[in-house]
């Protein structure tokens, strides 16, 4: 939900109030609904602090709770919504019976508001966009292209696919790391171990030479010092942190967008997020192109599943490209995303008019790349981890070992 800064003119006198909408018309519609008066202006503002006071406390409580919907419930709420609406059930009566069915209780809430909103008027998107962040883009995309198109239930049939797909591929990203993680866990406790009990026990016996240690030895123990003494600190200061960014990535657009251009740099991580990224892409407008609408608004509604910023804006390219005049092929060449095979592709659908049939293809191939990848991270990430332990275990026995020969070679001597 965005916020708008209404001001209108009643007796001479000018007022200025806050509203929360979707969009600027209707902030428009709502402002009229409850202000008298002549409304002047409609802009767009930033949140008042109470919202993001609450959004902060909502955010924290989140991180601790874990609150949000299962993926499982959603698509089976998002099935029985186009079994329902397929079998000629309107869609009021659909969603009061999703509501009712759920197991989940925030997705029956959810369900409940957008049923409320329903009788005030309110289309389903609209409905859905005030949980945005609880639906996903993806949702919201595919529903408003039921809406336009008004075939709802298969608008919804494909996205219970296409949402089983993105849990399929985030489940299987979990599974790749699941090693790396547990030995990385394993790695962190053992070192702690050996800094908290270990450590501290030979500190006391170099102590007592009052020889020159070694550097590793020095190492040894300023690491052994800065967890001893302050490593609750840095444990608080890791999980801040963490819901701090969390904060940022929901409040911040320039915090969200730089994060989003460095993510993309990062080893592994940023190749996943830009084969998954393009992948939902091109999927999307697959469908929207396949059920027949026209380029530059399947663009606009396949752009809202995108949540990485940079890639957004570079994709959006694409939608003013096309809008004056340029082929579609030379739009996404412009963006430089797509690899001169998969333009060929788009341009051989161009010309022939098999477009839907091509963009399939180039889904097919990003979402193999992410598959590869993916199948193959553990062999992607072995040797950094073999690196890692090679140097925390020479550091500890360097350390521990060789002020120990040189105590050796003091007695015999």
């Amino acid at each position: 939900m965005k916020y708008f800064e209404i001001t209108s003119l009643y007796k001479g006198k000018k007022n200025l109030k806050v509203i929360k909408a979707p969009n600027r018309n209707d902030a428009l519609a709502l402002a009229k609904s409850k202000t008298s008066g002549v409304i002047i202006s409609v802009k767009e503002t930033s949140a008042p602090v109470e919202d993001r006071l609450l959004d902060l406390k909502d955010q924290l409580l989140g991180t601790i709770t874990n609150k949000r919907i299962k993926m499982k419930d959603l698509i089976a709420a998002i099935r029985q919504l186009s079994v329902m609406t397929n079998a000629g059930i309107s869609i009021h009566d659909s969603v009061k019976e999703v509501s009712n069915a759920t197991s989940d209780k925030l997705l029956k809430e959810i369900f409940e508001q957008v049923d409320e909103d329903l009788n005030s008027g309110l289309s389903l998107t609209e409905a859905m966009m005030n949980f945005r962040y609880q639906l996903g883009d993806v949702t919201i995309a595919m529903v408003e292209l039921g809406e336009s198109t008004g075939n709802m239930a298969e608008s919804l049939a494909k996205l219970a696919e296409i949402l089983e797909e993105i849990e399929t591929n985030r489940q299987k990203f979990k599974k790749a790391l699941r090693y790396p993680i547990t030995v990385i866990v394993a790695i962190g406790i053992a070192f702690t171990i050996l800094m908290v009990y270990v450590v501290p026990k030979f500190k006391s016996i170099f102590e007592k030479f009052k020889a020159e240690l070694p550097l590793p030895t020095k190492i040894l123990l300023f690491l052994e010092n800065i967890i001893n003494q302050y490593g609750w600190y840095i444990l608080i200061s890791i999980i801040a942190f963490i819901v701090i960014v969390k904060y940022l990535l929901k409040t911040s657009e320039n915090f969200k967008k730089n994060f989003d251009i460095y993510i993309l740099k990062v080893y592994l991580i940023g190749k996943i997020t830009f084969y998954a990224t393009l992948s939902r892409f091109t999927l999307v407008f697959t469908e929207l192109i396949r059920a027949g609408i026209p380029i530059a608004d399947a663009l606009d509604t396949a752009l809202l599943t995108l949540d990485n910023v940079e890639l957004k804006r570079r994709l959006s390219a694409v939608k003013i490209s096309v809008s004056r005049g340029v082929s579609l092929t030379e739009s996404f060449r412009d963006t430089k995303l797509f690899e001169g095979m998969l333009i060929q592709m788009i341009h051989a659908g161009e010309q022939s008019g098999t477009l839907d049939q091509m963009l399939e293809k180039v889904t097919d191939y990003f979402k193999s790349k992410f598959n590869d990848i993916i199948d193959n991270i553990a062999s992607y990430i072995e040797p950094i981890l073999l690196a890692f332990i090679a140097c925390m275990v020479l550091l500890m026995a360097l350390g521990i070992f060789m002020p120990m020969w040189d105590m050796a070679q003091a007695v015999k001597n």
